[in-house]
C-alpha cells in the first residue's frame, strides 16, 4: 500500500491517467491525496470530477478555489466569469446534483499520520490541530442544509486576518481565504491576494505563508498547491505539488512514505490567454 499526494489538476483528465499509469496506481491498494482545484481551465473537468468521486475511499481531495467557484456558480451566488472556464460540462451533466452533493462535501483539510493537506495554506499563527478544527466550522456549514446562504456569503478579501473573535460569514471567510487562497502574508498573518507570481514578486512587509517565522504548523509536513508559480518544493516540513500541469509543466505525485517523486509532462493549454491563478 502507498499513498501519493498530487498536484492541481484543473479538469486535466488525460494527464492525470497517465500520471496514475506512471505509479502503478491500484485503488484496491493504494490510496490518493489530492490537494484540490480538481475542476477549471483544463479540458476535461466533468470527466476528472466523475472518476475521483468513483474512487470512493481511495482518494481523498480538499477543496481549492476553483472547487468552491464552482459550487458558487452551480447555486447562483456568482456570475461565471466566461471564456476562461470549463466547468459548463460539470453544470450541464445529468448528474450534476450527485457530483455537486459530493463536492460541497469534501474537506477543506485533512490531517492523517503527521502530514496536513490543503489547498493554499495555513496561517501562521495556527496549528494543524487548530486549523482543522476551523475547517470542520466551514465543511459542517458546506455540508448542511444552509450551504446556499454560505456560498453566498463567502467570497470576498476581508477580513485580511485572524482574529479568535471573528463570528459568523466573516470568520467563515478567513479560513476558507487563507486554505484556499493565500499564497503572501505579513508575519502577523495578514493576507495579500493580488500577487500570484515567484517568491520574489511578495509585496513589501509580505512573505510566502510558510516561511513566516514561528510559524505554528511547523511540527507538521504541509501538502499543498495552488501557487504554480512556486512550483515543486520539498522540504522537511513541506511539499508544495502544483508544477504548472495547466501551463504545459508536469503534473506531479509524491509517494507520501517515501517521498518519492513522479511526474508526467503535460500539453498544457493552447490558446495562451489565461494567466496562472
Amino acid at each position: 500500500m502507498a499513498t501519493y499526494a498530487i498536484g492541481d489538476i484543473q479538469g486535466c483528465f488525460t494527464s492525470l491517467t497517465a500520471l496514475l499509469n506512471r505509479i502503478d496506481f491500484n485503488p484496491d491498494r493504494d490510496r490518493l491525496w489530492l490537494v484540490g482545484d480538481l475542476v477549471n481551465r483544463g479540458p476535461d473537468s466533468l470527466q476528472t470530477l466523475r472518476f475521483v468521486r468513483d474512487l470512493g475511499t481511495a482518494a481523498v481531495t480538499v477543496l481549492g478555489n476553483h472547487d468552491l467557484y464552482l459550487l458558487m456558480v452551480a447555486y447562483g451566488t456568482v456570475r461565471a466569469r466566461g471564456k476562461d472556464d470549463t466547468i459548463q460540462a460539470v453544470l450541464d451533466a445529468p448528474d450534476r446534483d450527485a457530483l455537486l452533493g459530493w463536492l460541497r462535501t469534501r474537506p477543506l483539510m485533512h490531517l492523517e499520520d503527521g502530514f496536513a493537506m490543503v489547498h493554499a495554506g495555513l496561517l501562521p499563527g495556527w496549528t494543524a490541530v487548530q486549523a482543522r478544527a476551523l475547517a470542520r466550522e466551514v465543511e459542517g456549514a458546506l455540508s448542511g442544509p444552509y450551504h446556499a446562504d454560505l456560498l453566498h456569503n463567502m467570497w470576498g478579501s476581508e477580513p485580511a486576518a485572524w482574529c479568535d473573535d471573528l463570528r459568523d460569514y466573516e470568520r467563515i471567510r478567513v479560513i476558507v481565504n487563507a486554505m484556499t487562497r493565500m499564497r503572501f502574508c505579513t508575519p502577523g498573518g495578514v493576507m495579500d491576494f493580488k500577487v500570484k507570481g515567484e517568491v520574489t514578486k511578495a509585496p513589501k512587509g509580505y512573505v510566502p505563508w510558510f516561511e513566516v517565522p514561528g510559524r505554528k504548523s511547523a511540527d507538521t509536513t504541509v501538502v499543498f498547491g495552488h501557487w504554480s508559480a512556486l512550483g515543486l518544493r520539498i522540504e522537511p516540513n513541506l511539499l508544495a505539488l502544483d508544477s504548472g500541469c495547466l501551463w504545459g509543466r508536469e503534473l506531479t505525485a509524491v509517494r507520501l512514505e517515501d517521498r518519492k517523486v513522479f511526474q508526467v509532462a503535460c500539453p498544457g493549454l493552447t490558446h495562451g490567454k489565461l494567466k496562472p491563478s
